[in-house]
């Protein structure tokens, strides 16, 4: 079912659906992005995503079919997994004697083809099928996902051995006992896979003085799960407790620990954290997916002169690579997908964290134990004796851990961390008042990223045109020539371009569940470290005046990038003035 994509765009060519000339400007585009264009064609309004796949079918003889309002039987829908069917967009439809009809977004897509022929032991029939009905059919999943929870809650909340309350003694033997009980290993399983299939990154279960309330943060935003009766809340963290290898009978202080169990196919590990609250102990788990490695700069956002500059800096030797933001702003996450990128087997990399959330193959990485006196500083001290070529540190957190770390990349290992700041200029005057002096500060600093995760925007997205008073607000926040500029530079738009012919997206709500947004992606600034503003470091120079000639520079800035990216479509917006709260 091979697709010969330079006939399938000649096709698409000579419908009159595209020019010659917009379809060479994305091509470049595409070639220096990693993006396909078939995405691109898309997000920039040239084609619609029915036009290009009723193509697609035509050339490759796969009738096309619409799911927009088709209701699957659970039966032949659970022949494919979950996980499988969001990553690779395929779905089963039908089933009749030995063939699975199946259909999928992209029909170049073989290997996806391949694994559900090997799953199912069915010959697969191929139909595609646009973005909207496999969204249909994905949300299915869901619904069945929560009608067997409310099975669970009907048929085993009953049946529970209800924990005593904290005024009750009552011993470990007892509790671990009740904890173990099938009801509330099933009701804790469910509740795991369900934040799994989800994309939650964690799980919160607090309780209150009638209920226990369960919330997901996806995307970044906290959202309601479910209710669970009270009674139902003790029992379920007393089953966190044993799988974290925590102490059951200790509810007055707060504990952490850690858990790996494996949903729906990949390997998947908790961390806890329990935090005693006046009507309960209030649990918070942290999902670490030990299969989020393969990332790419490109994809988690980075682009353009940006972009260029990390890999640069990524080729010396020795230096200091920080990545700056808020908790929970894909710092590390940039960190790994670096080191990813460096893991050669002629270097000898060696990591500090606090934790260690993703196991990476050939990196030795170490936990760091603050209760036993291990901390960053006496980790990274140790690290320097085991002949590292690049060293991560989780976080510069003190004086000692900043002064380790530079006197490291100044003795020539290359030096990746984190530090808090809100900007990537931020990071220079915070680093001097860690007691860093500044001529070593230039000799050994080569670049700063600055970082936040935005949402995306789904497939339901509705596109519209900027009028003349929204275009002045945006004015007062932004340099609008600055930013065209910038489109301009990475052939986003052409030269001429005005705000107001540029189409943008926003979020368009489906239901109280589905907010029109899907998935994350970072905005950044990226400030190289320059002769002039190595000499304003030096001079004293503060993070205004340091930020200002990285612009002069041409370092984009976080509000500057979430612009750009809200132009290609994956944002919006506000979404984007939400996240940088400028």
């Amino acid at each position: 079912m091979y697709i010969d994509q330079e006939k399938l765009y000649k096709f698409i060519i000579d419908s009159g659906l595209i020019s010659q000339e917009d379809y060479a400007a994305l091509k470049a585009q595409a070639d220096k992005s990693g993006q396909r264009i078939q995405d691109l064609l898309v997000s920039t309004g040239k084609i619609t995503e029915d036009d290009f796949l009723s193509m697609q079918s035509y050339l490759v003889g796969i009738p096309f079919v619409d799911l927009s309002d088709a209701k699957i039987p659970i039966d032949i829908l659970s022949l494919i997994p979950e996980p499988v069917a969001r990553k690779h967009n395929i779905v089963a439809i039908a089933k009749k004697d030995d063939a699975l009809e199946v259909a999928l977004l992209d029909g170049d897509d073989l290997p996806a083809i391949e694994f559900v022929k090997k799953k199912t032991g069915l010959k697969i029939i191929p139909r595609l099928t646009n973005a909207k009905s496999i969204k249909n059919i994905l949300v299915q999943y869901q619904k069945s996902l929560k009608a067997d929870f409310g099975d669970i809650l009907q048929n085993e909340v009953g049946n529970l051995n209800i924990i005593a309350s904290d005024n009750t003694e009552e011993s470990v033997e007892d509790i671990k006992k009740k904890a173990e009980d099938l009801p509330v290993v099933r009701i804790v399983e469910t509740l795991l896979k369900h934040a799994a299939l989800q994309g939650a990154s964690d799980i919160h279960i607090e309780h209150t003085e009638l209920e226990t309330i369960v919330r997901y943060r996806i995307d970044g935003m906290l959202h309601d799960a479910m209710v669970l009766p009270k009674a139902a809340g003790p029992s379920i963290t007393a089953r966190i407790k044993v799988l974290s290898s925590l102490k059951l009978d200790e509810k007055r202080l707060p504990q952490d620990g850690r858990f790996k169990v494996e949903l729906n196919g990949e390997k998947v590990s908790f961390r806890v954290s329990i935090l005693p609250t006046y009507y309960g102990e209030k649990v918070v788990m942290r999902l670490l997916r030990e299969s989020a490695s393969g990332f790419s700069l490109e994809g988690l956002g980075f682009h353009g002169q940006a972009l260029e500059d990390i890999h640069n800096a990524m080729n010396y030797s020795e230096g200091l690579i920080l990545t700056t933001g808020p908790t929970g702003s894909g710092k590390t996450t940039t960190l790994y997908t670096t080191l990813d990128i460096l893991n050669t087997p002629d270097v000898n990399i060696s990591t500090v964290e606090d934790p260690v959330e993703y196991q990476m193959k050939r990196i030795n990485q170490t936990q760091i134990r603050s209760d036993i006196g291990f901390t960053f500083a006496s980790g990274l001290r140790s690290l320097l004796r085991q002949d590292p070529d690049i060293i991560m540190v989780g976080e510069i957190r003190d004086n000692e851990t900043a002064a380790l770390a530079i006197n490291a990349a100044l003795t020539g290992h290359l030096v990746l961390s984190t530090l808090h700041t809100n900007s990537a200029a931020g990071a220079i005057p915070r680093l001097i008042d860690m007691k860093c002096e500044p001529f070593l500060l230039v000799s050994t600093l080569k670049i700063v990223v600055a970082q936040r995760l935005i949402r995306r925007l789904s497939d339901t997205k509705e596109k519209y045109n900027l009028n003349k008073d929204e275009i002045a607000q945006l004015a007062k926040k932004i340099d609008l020539d600055r930013v065209l500029g910038f489109l301009v530079k990475e052939n986003i738009v052409k030269e001429g371009t005005k705000w107001e012919d540029i189409p943008f997206y926003r979020a368009k709500r489906v239901d109280e569940k589905e907010d029109g947004y899907k998935g994350r992606v970072g905005i950044h600034e990226t400030m190289k470290m320059t002769t002039a503003i190595k000499d304003l470091v030096i001079k004293g120079g503060s993070s205004d005046e340091i930020e200002a000639q990285a612009k002069k520079e041409g370092m984009m800035t976080m509000l500057e990038d979430g612009i750009f990216l809200a132009v290609q479509g994956m944002t919006s917006i506000e979404e984007v003035l939400r996240v940088v709260n400028e």
